[in-house]
């Protein structure tokens, strides 16, 4: 589903009458007639589709992912996913714990147009590389990194992360995936190299390679690069399932 087959940003327009838009065969911007006869949609609410989507091309045209972010409910935000799949940056990171003030981030790997990148503690994990990752991204793609990773990340380096988000947890319970990361990767069908690692192994290995074992590290890397890159599998299979369910339903039925 793509930020063109949407009506639900504006004001007046909720599930329902989206719905009903695209049931009477208004699928996307390019179909709307405000002369079209829709329950909910009278002159006013008309007049609004017709502002906001004269802006939204522009802002499409543009790529400005910001604008999309505010605009859509924070329920809808996988709707962005189709249009900016290309610009999105997934990321995880590993940490010593789960106090953000207290203990550290060890690795941060992201993976943005089929490559990875993954930053070590003491090594080029710094404030500015990170910045400049977010930076060069249309959205980032995590599970649970709206109340894990981010905070984490801007507490223990000063920055602000103001990228649009797509947390995957979330959508992925809509559609009936919940539990953690693996698990929900074992339902989906993601297999993985180093299946019996966790993320308190993930605390270990780092205790390790600072006691001298640079093997324990790479083991480490490849770990939370595996998280990193399945995150892309993981988001292709909530939109489409999300697709499946919201928009293609409505026009086929």
């Amino acid at each position: 589903m793509r930020i063109e087959n949407s009506f639900i940003p504006v004001e007046g327009v909720g599930e329902t009458t989206e719905r009903r838009l695209w049931e009477r065969g208004v699928r996307t911007w390019d179909e709307f007639d405000p002369a079209v006869d829709v329950a909910g949609v009278g002159s006013t609410t008309a007049e609004r589709i017709e502002s906001f989507i004269a802006e939204a091309r522009a802002r499409l045209d543009d790529g400005d992912a910001a604008y999309f972010d505010r605009r859509f409910p924070s329920g809808e935000r996988w709707r962005l996913y189709e249009d900016f799949r290309e610009g999105t940056c997934f990321f995880d990171i590993e940490t010593t714990g789960l106090d953000e003030h207290r203990d550290r981030v060890t690795t941060v790997s992201f993976h943005q147009g089929g490559e990875t990148t993954t930053l070590v503690a003491g090594r080029d994990l710094t404030a500015d590389r990170l910045r400049e990752r977010f930076r060069e991204a249309d959205l980032l793609a995590t599970f649970n990194g709206a109340r894990f990773d981010v905070p984490f990340l801007e507490a223990s380096f000063g920055i602000d992360v103001d990228t649009p988000h797509l947390d995957l947890m979330y959508p992925a319970k809509r559609i009936g995936l919940s539990g953690g990361l693996k698990p929900i990767e074992k339902q989906i069908g993601i297999d993985r190299d180093r299946p019996d690692i966790s993320g308190r192994d993930a605390v270990r290995l780092w205790r390790e390679y600072e006691r001298g074992d640079d093997e324990a590290l790479q083991t480490l890397i490849s770990y939370n690069r595996e998280d990193t890159e399945n995150l892309r599998t993981l988001a292709d299979a909530v939109c489409d399932s999300l697709h499946r369910d919201v928009f293609a339903r409505a026009i086929e039925g």
